[in-house]
């Protein structure tokens, strides 16, 4: 009798070494509770003993043998509704708030960005909460940073050189307040730039694809431009209405005359189209490069442009230094490039194809054209060309903010 009870119990052993790999949680439990229902009194210690699971998992199992309702879950699930190991932050509701203690002094990041980022590693965050009488792995932890908007980021170029400029939040305030009433009033509001410019060829991208194994793609092991491709400059306009963007593609030089260019592009392309009853526009741009607030050329072809449509041009630079908080930056020109990371352009149209492909959780949509036309550098605007425009300086900088409406009508 002693040799049989050892040898059952050995078998039990073997079965519970084995079920785990070939069961689910819910098989295992109505199995492990059949088998103790057959032992009889005593039954759940020795079926948990032997399988290495919870007593109170094979009682749970047995009992809903004995009941008949084994199937009282559906078969589509392992437990009840609720069932299992409750989330740490359920179980210590104070977990994520002393989380956001710790890391708040080690957070950079500008305040008004949705993603934030901690100088703190995962296991120096999960010691410190251990002081604090919590319990939490580098995984919860991980998980928990990313619930409240942390995330891992690489070194970018935000710090100014010298001091801000004196009216640098005076000036982002006009700005805002501008934006929201073009919206409000239906009429368009456009962020503008140049993205850099990209070499056409089989060149190194930066970024990572995904490929088979032991297979990279091979590229030029140089970034010298090949002369019958060239570069293209990619002038981006982004619509914060509607969450669209468009991309006139230069394969010339980058002047004032081929912002505007891209500009009246997108008018005719695309803004006739979705804001038919406009009769202005909000354009904003950085304070430097071809559209900055100095550049003659710019002002002139915006008067050409404002007296070709009729449209009055409002127009808002960013203050010096604050370009990366040019809306097109991070709505536009980060998705494009993530949407060709790791890979060549290897022609015009592989680029346009990857442009207007780019896509987004907020549903982003990009049209782009080609723009073969050739831009003349240098070109001078006179003192008395400027006197003819008609322009007017508007909010607490004027250089910063102005209207231009066309030229100045003959008395």
């Amino acid at each position: 009798m002693v040799d049989a009870e050892k040898r059952l119990s050995q078998i039990l052993i073997e079965i519970g070494n084995v079920a785990p790999a070939i069961l689910n949680e819910r098989q295992q439990r109505l199995l492990s509770g059949s088998i103790a229902k057959g032992y009889g009194y005593g039954g759940d210690k020795i079926v948990s003993e032997a399988f290495g699971i919870d007593p109170r998992t094979v009682s749970a199992g047995r009992k809903a043998i004995e009941a008949g309702k084994i199937d009282d879950i559906g078969e589509d699930r392992v437990r009840q509704v609720g069932g299992g190991r409750k989330q740490a932050k359920e179980l210590q509701p104070d977990l994520l708030k002393n989380i956001e203690d710790i890391v708040r002094n080690n957070t950079y990041g500008d305040p008004e960005q949705v993603l934030f980022w901690t100088s703190l590693s995962l296991r120096d965050i999960s010691e410190e909460l251990s002081k604090r009488g919590f319990e939490a792995g580098k995984d919860v932890v991980s998980r928990s940073l990313e619930e409240l908007g942390y995330s891992k980021q690489t070194n970018q170029k935000h710090m100014q050189i010298g001091k801000a400029h004196p009216g640098r939040d005076e000036i982002f305030r006009f700005i805002n307040d501008k934006a929201a009433e073009f919206i409000k009033e239906g009429e368009p509001v456009i962020s503008t730039d140049t993205k850099k410019k990209e070499l056409i060829g089989n060149f190194k991208n930066s970024g990572q694809e995904y490929r088979e194994v032991s297979d990279p793609r091979r590229v030029l092991d140089h970034d010298f431009a090949i002369p019958e491709l060239g570069k293209v400059a990619p002038y981006g306009v982004y619509v914060l209405n509607d969450n669209t963007g468009f991309i006139n593609l230069g394969t010339d030089h980058d002047t004032g005359e081929f912002a505007v260019e891209s500009i009246r592009r997108w008018i005719w392309h695309i803004g006739t189209t979705n804001f038919p009853d406009m009769n202005k526009i909000l354009i904003v741009c950085d304070s430097g490069g071809s559209n900055g607030w100095k550049p003659r050329l710019w002002k002139y072809q915006l008067a050409l442009l404002a007296e070709e449509t009729g449209l009055e041009l409002h127009v808002c630079h960013m203050p010096p230094g604050a370009s990366k908080w040019n809306k097109i930056e991070h709505r536009l020109f980060c998705y494009i490039s993530k949407s060709w990371a790791g890979k060549p352009l290897l022609d015009i149209k592989t680029v346009v194809n990857y442009i207007t492909n780019t896509k987004t959780k907020g549903r982003l949509v990009v049209d782009c054209q080609v723009d073969y036309n050739q831009y003349e550098k240098s070109i001078k605007i006179t003192d008395e060309q400027i006197e003819t425009i008609d322009i007017e300086r508007v909010g607490p900088y004027g250089d910063y903010a102005y209207i231009i409406r066309g030229f100045k009508k003959c008395k």
